[in-house]
């Protein structure tokens, strides 16, 4: 899953969403480098699962990224156990299947959904974010070195016909990533988005034709290149975990799937 030469020994993360799909998947890249990762989830069975498969060099913590309690409590946490805040991995999201299952099929307008449920959207998949990096960059920054990662979709899914409020909540967090690497600049604290590179097999994507979607391994190798001191210098670029080439070396394979981080005139995924 990813490079023999990359080693996260001494590294602290934390990672949302972490009890199932792609925060699983990173949660596990991450701890198998030599992170000591807390799992941050609602589904305290599924973090039970995660953490107890992965060993000593992790912690399990049941939180909400709709509450700024919860992520101030896991930063609290994280810099408690492993005596330092280094990594962050914004992955926490709710997906258009839990407005109806059948959305691929019967499109939901935008004009029928009720506002509550788009609050509900922008809660978790982009104020989960904010919560999280607000509490976890003044740490950083007393060290002088962190890294923020932002798990969003393609730039085509923000903007899909019949894929409100999802699309945009997840438009409205690269753009609020953007602005954290602006702001951050010349700090050591990086910020970076990090994207499957389409439909990824995880429980937000609903139906059956499961072959045709991408396998959530590939987002592995990216989020600890990331997450290690290989990546010192970049930040505001935007990576798609499929086209990660790994016969190549670690930077080699980084730059060549990489792009501005938003909406540059650069065709990506």
């Amino acid at each position: 899953m990813m490079s023999p030469l990359l080693s996260l020994f001494g590294t602290s993360a934390i990672v949302t969403g972490a009890g199932s799909g792609l925060g699983q998947v990173m949660a596990t890249a991450l701890a198998e480098a030599g992170a000591s990762v807390l799992l941050v989830d609602q589904n305290k069975a599924a973090l039970d699962a995660v953490a107890s498969a992965l060993g000593e060099n992790v912690a399990a913590a049941q939180a909400d990224v709709t509450l700024t309690a919860d992520m101030d409590g896991v930063v609290d946490l994280c810099r408690d156990r492993f005596g330092h805040v280094d990594v962050v991995v914004c992955n926490a999201g709710i997906g258009m299947s839990s407005i109806r299952s059948d959305y691929h099929t019967n499109p939901i307008n935008f004009w029928e959904l009720d506002p509550e449920v788009v609050r509900r959207f922008l809660d978790v998949n982009t104020l989960g974010a904010f919560r999280l990096a607000r509490a976890a960059v003044p740490r950083m920054q007393e060290q002088g070195w962190g890294r923020i990662v932002s798990v969003t979709t393609s730039l085509s899914t923000m903007i899909r016909k019949g894929n409100c409020p999802y699309g945009p909540s997840k438009a409205a967090h690269e753009a609020l990533a953007a602005i954290m690497a602006e702001d951050l600049q010349g700090s050591g604290v990086a910020v970076n988005v990090l994207v499957p590179g389409g439909a990824a097999d995880t429980p937000l994507v609903p139906g059956p034709a499961r072959s045709a979607l991408i396998n959530p391994s590939v987002m592995g190798p990216p989020v600890v290149w990331l997450a290690s001191r290989e990546s010192d210098g970049i930040s505001g670029r935007r990576f798609t975990a499929n086209k990660w080439d790994s016969s190549l070396p670690t930077g080699e394979a980084a730059r060549l799937c990489s792009a501005p981080i938003a909406w540059s005139t650069e065709h990506q995924q």
